[in-house]
C-alpha cells in the first residue's frame, strides 16, 4: 500500500492562473521541494508540473525508491501540477519523480526546480534550502550605480573549475569559499569591477563548461552547496566587485533525468524538430510560445538575481533563439507566419524576459551574446529592441583580432579592420569581448594569435588591451589572458599560474592591472561608452605608418583623453599628434614601459602643445612613438 502523502499546497488558483498565463515569475516559491512543518509535523512539499502523467511518485532513499511508495495528488484544476506533503523528510533528503506517462513510458526525472543535486555522475536531486544571512547590504543599495551605464564595467570572465587549482591536488576541484578566498583579492589586485561566471547551474557534462544545464535553479554541487556560492557572491560584493553569471535559456540537453521528455512528451522542448533541435550542439530548445515555459525560465532568470544577489546576467547563444534557420540548412526550417525566418515566440520572450526584469531588478544588467546584425538587441522594448542593457560587440572581436594577427609590414593594407567598428559602434550599447571562445578548439591563446618573436607578441598583445580599454563600449577578458597564458584554455586544468616568475608575464599581469586603474580613474573612457560624442578619430587613415589617434570625452571637456596607437616595430622620433586642446599634455600610461617588459623606448612624461594645425586640429604636439605600443595621454 502507498504510504501517505497528505494534501497540501503553496499554490493558490491565482498562482496557477499566472503560471498557465506565462506570467508567474516567482515560480521558485511555489515549486520544487521544500522543508515545511504541516499541522505541527515536519516534513518536505514536493509540487512537479507534468501534465500528460499518469501518476507521479517521489523516490529516494528513504523508501527504497520504491515507485509504488509516496504518490503525489494532482491538483483537480487541470493544471497538470502534482503536489503533496510527506511527513518525516528533511533537508539532505536524496530523491527523485517517477513519472508514469501516459504513453506507458516510466522515467526517472530529477526535479526542475531542486535547489541542489548530487555531484555527477550521480544525478538525484537534494531537498535544500537557499535561506542565507546576507551581509552585503551596502553593495545592493548601491549596485544600481556599479552597474550603471555611465559607470565603468571592466569585466573578468572566468570558469570555477579551471581558473585555479591546488598545485598539490591538480584533480580536485576548488570550493566556492576556497575561491572566495583567492578571487576576492586577486580581483582587487587586478582592478577589474565584475567578475563573470560561466555557468554555475548544475551540468553533468563537465566538458560541457557548464552550457548543457539540467538543474536550472541548482548551483553546481562539484563546489559546494548553496549557501557556499552566496558566500563567494557575498565576498565578492564586500569588495565593491559586481557578479554577472551566463544563463542559458537557449538549449539544453537530452539525458535522462533532465527536461527533455519529461512527462512523456515534448514538454519544454518544441515538439517540432525544425525548432525543437539544436544541431550544433545536439540539444533540445525550449518552446517559447508555451506560457508555463516562458514561466520557467523567467523565474530562473529571477531566481539567481532575488535568491543569490546576482548582479547581471549574460544570456548565451541569443541569435540561435532568434532565427529559425539558425545553423540550418533549406528544407530544415519552416518560415514563420509572416514568411520570414524570425523566431517570433523567442522574440517575444526575450522581450517579455527584459521587461520583467527592468521592471522588478532596474539595478542589474542583462548582456546578450548576440552575433548577427539584428537590429535594437540593446534597445528598449518599447522602442521596438530586445530590451538588453548591452551586447556583445563580436565584430569588434573579430575584426581586431585578425588585425593583430597580421604581420605588421602588412597592417596598411589592413587599416579598416580597426576602424570599421565606429560606423556601426553607436547603433547598440557593446561590450568588448575577449571570451573563452577565442582561445579554444586550436585557436591559440591571446598572446600566441600575436605575430613576431617572443618581444613583439607580448608587445602586440599590450597595444591590443589598451586599445580596448580606450575604445568605445565596455570591457570583458577571459581569465590567462591578464597575464598572457601561453596555453589554450584547458578546462580540465588550472591556468598556468607559475608563468608569472618569468618578466614577460608578470609584466603583462601588471599592465592589465594599470589598464583596469587607468580606465576606472578616467571618466572620459566610460561616461560616454555607446555614445558618439564619447569617441572621435583624430588619425585613421595614416597606413604609412600604421599609426592611429583618437580622442575620448566624457561631460567636462576637461578631462579629455587622447591615445596614440604605433602599430609597427618601428620607434618614430618627433612624431607630430594633433590633439583637441592647447596647453600641457600629461602622460597617463605607456604600454612600451619596462616595468611591463617593454622596451622602454623614453617618452615626455608632459608635453606641452603647439598652435601647429595637424591632423584637422588647431593645435598639435610632437612626441617619440615606442614600437608596437600604445599610449594615454590627458589633459595637464
Amino acid at each position: 500500500m502507498p504510504n501517505p502523502v497528505e494534501v497540501h499546497s503553496l499554490l493558490s488558483e491565482f498562482d496557477v492562473n499566472l503560471f498557465k498565463a506565462g506570467r508567474h515569475y516567482k515560480l521558485y516559491e511555489k515549486f520544487g521541494s521544500r522543508e515545511l512543518m504541516v499541522n505541527g509535523v515536519k516534513g518536505v512539499y514536493f509540487a512537479v508540473w507534468a501534465p500528460n502523467a499518469q501518476t507521479v511518485s517521489v523516490i529516494g532513499n528513504f523508501n527504497g525508491w520504491n515507485p509504488h511508495s509516496h504518490l503525489l495528488n494532482g491538483r483537480w484544476d487541470s493544471s497538470g501540477i502534482w503536489e503533496g506533503f510527506i511527513p518525516g523528510l528533511a533537508n539532505g533528503e536524496v530523491y527523485k519523480y517517477h513519472i508514469h506517462a501516459n504513453t506507458g513510458e516510466r522515467l526517472e526525472k530529477a526535479d526542475p526546480f531542486a535547489l541542489h543535486a548530487e555531484i555527477p555522475p550521480r544525478s538525484a536531486s537534494i531537498v535544500a534550502t537557499t535561506y542565507y544571512d546576507w551581509i552585503d547590504s551596502e553593495w545592493m543599495f548601491n549596485r544600481r550605480e556599479h552597474n550603471a551605464l555611465d559607470r565603468p564595467m571592466s569585466v573578468y570572465e572566468m570558469h570555477l573549475g579551471s581558473w585555479m587549482r591546488d598545485p598539490k591536488e591538480p584533480e580536485r576541484f576548488l570550493s566556492y569559499r576556497e575561491i572566495a578566498d583567492r578571487l576576492v583579492p586577486y580581483m582587487q589586485e587586478m582592478g577589474y569591477t565584475h567578475v563573470e561566471f560561466m555557468p554555475v547551474m548544475e551540468h553533468p557534462y563537465y566538458p560541457s563548461w557548464g552550457y548543457q544545464i539540467t538543474g536550472y535553479f541548482a548551483a553546481s554541487s562539484r563546489y559546494g552547496g548553496p549557501q557556499d556560492l552566496m558566500y563567494l557572491i557575498e565576498s565578492l560584493h564586500q569588495s565593491n566587485i559586481g557578479v554577472i553569471l551566463d544563463w542559458v535559456p537557449s538549449h539544453f540537453p537530452g539525458d535522462a533525468q533532465g527536461l527533455y521528455n519529461f512527462d512523456g512528451t515534448h514538454l519544454y522542448e518544441h515538439a517540432d524538430p525544425r525548432k525543437g533541435f539544436h544541431p550544433d550542439w545536439q540539444s533540445y530548445i525550449f518552446n517559447y510560445g508555451r506560457s508555463e515555459v516562458k514561466s520557467f525560465l523567467i523565474s530562473n532568470a529571477f531566481f539567481w538575481l532575488d535568491r543569490y544577489h546576482v548582479d547581471g546576467l549574460r544570456v548565451d547563444a541569443v541569435a540561435s533563439m532568434l532565427y529559425l534557420d539558425y545553423s540550418r540548412k533549406m528544407g530544415e526550417w519552416e518560415p514563420n507566419e509572416l514568411g520570414g525566418n524570425e523566431n517570433l515566440e523567442a522574440v517575444a520572450f526575450l522581450k517579455e524576459f527584459n521587461e520583467a526584469i527592468s521592471k522588478y531588478f532596474p539595478q542589474v544588467q542583462t548582456i546578450a551574446e548576440e552575433s548577427t546584425s539584428w537590429t535594437g538587441v540593446s534597445r528598449a522594448t518599447f522602442h521596438g529592441g530586445l530590451g538588453f542593457g548591452m551586447k556583445w560587440m563580436m565584430g569588434w572581436m573579430h575584426d581586431t583580432l585578425s588585425y593583430f594577427k597580421e604581420d605588421p609590414i602588412n597592417r596598411s593594407y589592413h587599416q579598416d579592420k580597426l576602424t570599421f567598428a565606429t560606423v556601426y559602434g553607436f547603433t547598440e550599447n557593446f561590450m568588448l569581448p575577449l571570451s573563452h571562445d577565442e582561445v579554444v578548439y586550436g585557436k591559440q591563446s591571446l598572446v600566441y594569435k600575436m605575430p613576431g618573436d617572443e618581444w613583439q607578441k607580448f608587445a602586440n598583445l599590450r597595444a591590443l588591451y589598451l586599445f580596448m580599454y580606450t575604445f568605445l563600449g565596455t570591457k570583458l577578458l577571459f581569465m590567462g589572458g591578464e597575464f598572457g597564458q601561453t596555453s589554450e584554455w584547458n578546462v580540465n586544468q588550472s591556468l598556468d599560474w607559475h608563468l608569472l616568475q618569468f618578466k614577460p608575464h608578470a609584466g603583462m599581469k601588471k599592465f592589465v592591472a594599470k589598464l583596469n586603474a587607468v580606465y576606472c580613474s578616467h571618466p572620459a573612457l566610460y561616461e560616454k561608452a555607446f555614445s558618439p560624442e564619447g569617441f572621435f578619430w583624430i588619425e585613421h587613415e595614416d597606413r604609412a605608418n600604421s599609426v592611429f589617434v583618437y580622442c575620448r570625452r566624457g561631460h567636462d571637456l576637461e578631462n579629455d583623453i587622447v591615445v596614440i596607437l604605433n602599430l609597427t616595430p618601428v620607434v618614430r622620433k618627433g612624431f607630430r599628434v594633433g590633439v583637441p586642446h592647447l596647453g600641457k599634455w600629461k602622460m597617463v600610461l605607456n604600454s612600451d614601459d619596462m616595468i611591463y617588459n617593454g622596451s622602454g623606448v623614453g617618452v615626455k612624461k608632459e608635453i606641452t602643445a603647439e598652435k601647429i594645425f595637424w591632423m584637422n586640429q588647431e593645435q598639435s604636439i610632437s612626441l617619440d612613438l615606442p614600437p608596437l605600443s600604445g599610449i594615454i595621454l590627458k589633459r595637464g
